[in-house]
């Protein structure tokens, strides 16, 4: 994928995209890994920023199709993990070699990260981690208080009756 496709899906150019792109190509580079097409690879993300976007043009990744998945630890770190050799990489975007000053100007430094050689920006580790479960799909309850459809995973209980969690939310205010 070309990044102004990436560019295009994102909404904007900016620095967090460069560098999620970087970090995601440097990481299915170092898995051999084409993108992903069904749950093929799997990504772990570190934060929910623009880069995000980039991982999921460039690995196949998704929320949708369960492979990618959120840990909320505003790192600028993307682990990826290939279920056929079971292997996986930790993508750490360092930006040492970012030279004084460049960050002030967005489009600069956008550009800059995109030419820069990897080890200038990012660190990747080949990584042993326990192999995520495949996406299950559930069947769907309906709330017992607003008539809407629930993950069944997601249900819980009032008075016995199935409800979502902003049902629960509001009924305990």
């Amino acid at each position: 994928m070309e990044y102004s496709d990436i560019i295009k899906f994102h909404g904007h150019e900016c620095p967090g995209l460069a560098f999620g792109y970087r970090m995601a190509l440097a990481g299915m580079e170092a898995l051999s890994s084409m993108r992903s097409e069904d749950e093929e690879v799997v990504a772990i993300v570190e934060n929910d920023a623009c880069g995000v976007d980039a991982l999921q043009c460039v690995s196949g990744c998704t929320f949708g199709k369960g492979n990618l998945i959120f840990h909320d630890y505003g790192k600028q770190v993307y682990t990826l993990y290939s279920r056929s050799t079971r292997k996986g990489v930790r993508v750490l975007f360092h930006g040492n070699g970012i030279p004084k000053g460049l960050r002030a100007d967005r489009a600069a430094f956008a550009k800059w990260i995109l030419a820069a050689p990897n080890d200038s920006i990012v660190s990747i580790t080949h990584v042993s981690i326990a192999e995520p479960e495949p996406a299950r799909i559930m069947k769907s309850l309906p709330c017992s208080v607003c008539g809407e459809q629930v993950m069944e995973s997601r249900v819980n209980d009032i008075n016995g009756k199935p409800a979502c969690i902003p049902c629960i939310i509001d009924n305990a205010q």
